[in-house]
């Protein structure tokens, strides 16, 4: 190496160097990227794994527990609400593209407030409180959810391909806004199938 290459060398370490040394203050002036802002939103069995979850269902007989779980990476303490909602195969599932819930009534709701970085879960079993058979359809007419009790009229034809009578119980994730003074729906759904071919 000659000396102009020792000269280059040196002025490329000297710069690195002090890009290093003065990078905390430029972060001050330069905004940094920040990272997805986001939350977790799962629904896990028993033995909290992604396994184990109740499918075919009697009537009168307690469900659970599975656990409903939340994470934070929002980057600062939020406001959540968790709808816990029931259907049949037909009627509609929140539209995630469209940012929108799904217009079915809640049954049940959780509401916290989780610092960024914290976990909130909670335990939910369940019961279906009258279910009755009709021809081909089967009819849930009340259900329970944590021991509170709700009326609910749903029916499901039978599905021959699959040979059931099916239902999804879901669970919705809401956001409060602040702009909007509401909790707004959160782009996050999680649900089980319940095939009730028995009383």
């Amino acid at each position: 190496m000659n000396l102009e290459d020792y000269r280059s060398v040196f002025l490329v370490g000297g710069l690195v160097l002090s890009l290093a040394v003065a990078f905390p203050g430029l972060s001050l002036v330069v905004p940094v990227p920040e990272g997805e802002r986001f939350s977790e939103l799962w629904l896990l069995g028993p033995e909290r794994m992604a396994e184990g979850y109740p499918f075919t269902v009697r009537a009168e007989e307690m469900q659970g527990p599975f656990y409903v779980g939340v994470r934070n990476h929002m980057g600062s303490s939020q406001a959540y609400l968790v709808y816990a909602k029931f259907r049949n195969r037909t009627q509609p599932l929140p539209n995630i593209t469209a940012s929108e819930a799904s217009p079915l009534p809640p049954l049940y709701e959780a509401r916290f407030f989780l610092a960024d970085g914290e976990t909130w879960e909670a335990p939910v079993s369940f019961t279906i409180k009258d279910l009755r058979f009709e021809g081909n359809r089967s009819v849930v007419a009340g259900t329970s959810i944590n021991d509170q009790v709700f009326p609910v009229v749903l029916s499901s034809r039978w599905d021959s391909e699959r040979e059931g009578f099916y239902y999804q119980l879901f669970f919705e994730l809401w956001l409060y806004q602040e702009k909007m003074q509401a909790f707004m729906f959160h782009n996050r759904f999680v649900g089980i199938w319940l095939n009730m071919t028995t009383v």
